[in-house]
């Protein structure tokens, strides 16, 4: 791609411009010429019904003098604005730069605002009724996408609405992942586990842990998988999770990817990457706080202090 940005070949692009509206002008005026006072108007030489033919008129002033105008119109435009191979124009104008100027001035419109909310704790900015306001239409313009309207989540998007988070869901943590997103990583197994029956009693071990159906001979043979594959090392040797690592709690009945013998079996087998985009740099300090207060109140609601997941 390095051949196509070259000076060569904006010097090609505007050659070929220039040169295509200089032929326009010829073109239209060759095409314009009067015909002297009383001459004959030829034809084109097309006939249709036999005495229907098509004459060669000129074309009419006002035409031309309109078609003139805009390939007068089209030089100035080129001298002003981008449009000659790298030429920028003699205005500088650039789609860049315009959206920079229009950002600067929505900024500062709204940074007084968002000023406002980052002087005060996230529970705060929680609490109040504007701030929420302008923190669920960020979330449905930022996080809807993959946390669902109703920030429940779905397989692979964690629920935002409950008590259980796999990173940590005090203020300061929910802030530090929103502006430099999560990557959890959870290695293939299979290999480390051995066949795909001990995978199979490893599953049955690990829905032990949470109480979940399962199969307690199998679990029994699984257990001693679970530390011998290394799985401890990440989720604890009693399975609650590493906040830390992004590592799940595996004593409760939370599932990012689902809770089945065959689910489990597959992350073992295949392991599992999952990736939150960092928006610290494309929406600043202050909006992450106030989303960041926003995403903690769906969970500590005073209607859900009670509730357990």
């Amino acid at each position: 791609m390095a051949d196509f940005t070259s000076t060569g070949w904006s010097l090609y692009v505007s050659i070929i411009t220039l040169v295509s509206i200089a032929f326009c002008i010829w073109l239209a005026l060759v095409l314009a010429r009067g015909r002297a006072p009383g001459a004959q108007v030829d034809t084109t030489g097309h006939s249709w019904d036999e005495t229907l033919q098509e004459y060669n008129h000129p074309l009419p002033r006002w035409w031309l003098w309109l078609f003139l105008i805009t390939c007068v119109f089209s030089l100035a435009y080129l001298a002003l604005y981008p449009g000659l191979g790298s030429f920028q124009g003699t205005l500088g104008w650039s789609q860049k730069s315009q959206y920079d100027r229009e950002v600067a001035r929505f900024d500062d419109v709204v940074k007084p605002l968002f000023a406002k909310f980052l002087a005060k704790d996230v529970p705060a900015v929680a609490a109040d009724p504007q701030a929420r306001e302008i923190g669920e239409r960020m979330y449905l313009t930022y996080c809807v996408q993959c946390h669902g309207s109703n920030a429940t989540g779905s397989r692979g998007f964690p629920n935002l609405a409950d008590r259980d988070w796999q990173w940590g869901g005090d203020p300061e943590t929910i802030k530090t992942t929103i502006t430099g997103g999560r990557h959890g990583v959870m290695p293939p197994l299979a290999a480390v586990v051995g066949s795909a029956e001990e995978v199979e009693n490893l599953a049955h071990h690990v829905l032990s842990l949470s109480g979940s159906t399962h199969d307690a001979k199998r679990a029994e043979l699984g257990k001693p998988k679970f530390m011998g594959a290394g799985c401890n090392a990440c989720h604890g040797d009693e399975g609650k999770g590493n906040p830390a690592l992004g590592a799940p709690n595996l004593t409760d009945k939370t599932w990012l990817y689902g809770g089945s013998v065959a689910t489990i079996v597959e992350g073992i087998t295949n392991g599992r990457s999952n990736q939150m985009p960092a928006f610290g740099e494309m929406l600043g300090e202050g909006k992450v706080h106030l989303l960041a207060a926003y995403v903690w109140g769906l969970s500590n609601a005073p209607e859900r202090k009670g509730a357990s997941h």
